[in-house]
């Protein structure tokens, strides 16, 4: 079985990469709209978010309780939350340019780019997750991951068009 891949252009990764930088010691968080051809992801357009946890925060607290979780819930340093008319925007606005929403990215500020715990409980099959560490102001690593068939992530590749 091949490796996931994401195909993006070098102004998508930068886009991703300087929000990560400009909301650092906060989480950023944003959509990415594609369409997948051949069982690879293909990125037409990354839109950066607001991270919305402070007011979204609420509607994730009790699955997060019910879990080993421990950090703070309220922490917009350690969660990312997109807003559900966000989400709907962007789904209409990918449904009338005939794409879709493929994906979410955010940062782990002072952290590895890989998925969290927390990150684990919300992920979406079918969905490339891109994770951007962000290591003291400065974005350092960025991986991408997807969901198995058992809700456990792996690699994906990220492949940079040119």
């Amino acid at each position: 079985m091949n490796q996931p891949t994401i195909k993006l252009l070098p102004q998508h990764q930068q886009t991703i990469l300087s929000h990560a930088e400009s909301v650092y010691p906060q989480e950023c968080c944003g959509l990415i709209m594609g369409y997948v051809a051949d069982k690879v992801k293909i990125v037409v357009e990354v839109i950066p978010t607001a991270n919305a946890w402070e007011t979204e925060a609420d509607n994730f607290t009790q699955e997060i309780n019910q879990t080993n979780i421990t950090s703070p819930a309220s922490s917009l340093k350690r969660r990312y939350a997109i807003a559900p008319q966000v989400m709907l925007q962007v789904q209409r606005e990918a449904r009338d340019k005939s794409l879709n929403i493929i994906g979410i990215y955010h940062s782990h500020p002072d952290h590895h780019a890989v998925p969290s715990e927390c990150d684990l409980l919300y992920a979406w099959a079918g969905y490339s997750y891109i994770i951007v560490s962000v290591q003291k102001g400065i974005a350092s690593d960025i991986l991408s991951w997807s969901l198995d068939d058992h809700h456990q992530f792996q690699s994906e590749i990220i492949d940079n068009i040119t």
